[in-house]
This record gives structure tokens, C-alpha cells and sequence, in this order.
């Protein structure tokens, strides 16, 4: 069975939401659909979010890694006869700066999946007018 990945699993739904939109389905079928719609969003931002951590904790090591090299800063002086040392230990802190800006892009998505978690789609879609959802008859929702 092939295996399908969704690079963008909000845009996903949003699309398959607005298909559904058309189709004519009775309230407990459209009130089940989205639940489960809403569910797969869910699973899928947890997956996203497990992903940016794991590759913040890649990060971190990485970060570690080069920081027991920078141990040996402090055996060097201002009379070093070899320069190219210098030039090393400046592309480690570069490494680590880089290391450590991309660590914080996977944290900081995170951030934004977790919002969406507590904030899903449905809070900021329909205004809460107190009247509820009709269907067929006046049955509510």
C-alpha cells in the first residue's frame, strides 16, 4: 500500500472541508465527519510537533558536540603561531550559532501547533450567537 504524505495537513482538510461542504449529508453524518476531520488535524499536528522535536534535540547534540571542541580555546593565547586555529574556532561558533537558529525554528513550530491545538478551526469560524445549529426541521446539532 502506498504510503501518502501530507506536507501541509491544515491546507489538506481546508480542502477536503470545502468539497464536503457540497455534499448533501444528514447532521449526524456531517457532525461525525468533522469530529473525525478534526481528530486527524490533531494527530497530525502532534506528529509535526513530535518531528520539530526531534530535530531540535539533533540540534542540541550537534550544539554539544562542538562546545567540548571550544574547550580548547582556553589553551590558546594571542601569540598562537598557528592562525588557521582561530579560523576553526570561529566556524564553530558559527556551526553552533546555526545549529542553535535552527533549533529554534523547530521549537518555535511547536509553538504554533500547539496554538492551533487549543484553538482549533471550529472556535474561530462560526461567532457563537448562542442560537446553535439547525438542521433538517430545526433539530439542533
Amino acid at each position: 500500500m502506498p504510503v501518502l504524505v501530507y506536507p501541509d495537513a491544515d491546507d489538506l482538510v481546508s480542502r477536503l472541508r470545502r468539497v464536503i461542504s457540497t455534499v448533501d449529508l444528514n447532521c449526524h453524518c456531517r457532525t461525525r465527519l468533522e469530529a473525525a476531520l478534526d481528530r486527524f488535524t490533531a494527530l497530525e499536528h502532534r506528529r509535526e510537533a513530535r518531528k520539530a522535536l526531534l530535530a531540535a534535540r539533533g540540534h542540541r547534540d550537534q550544539i554539544i558536540a562542538r562546545l567540548t571542541f571550544l574547550a580548547e580555546i582556553d589553551e590558546l593565547t594571542e601569540q598562537e603561531p598557528d592562525i588557521t586555529v582561530f579560523t576553526e574556532t570561529a566556524a564553530l561558533f558559527e556551526e553552533i550559532a546555526g545549529a542553535a537558529a535552527d533549533a529554534a525554528r523547530a521549537v518555535r513550530l511547536c509553538t504554533g501547533l500547539s496554538q492551533s491545538r487549543y484553538y482549533p478551526r471550529w472556535a474561530n469560524d462560526m461567532p457563537d450567537d448562542g442560537k446553535g445549529d439547525f438542521c433538517e426541521e430545526g433539530s439542533s446539532i
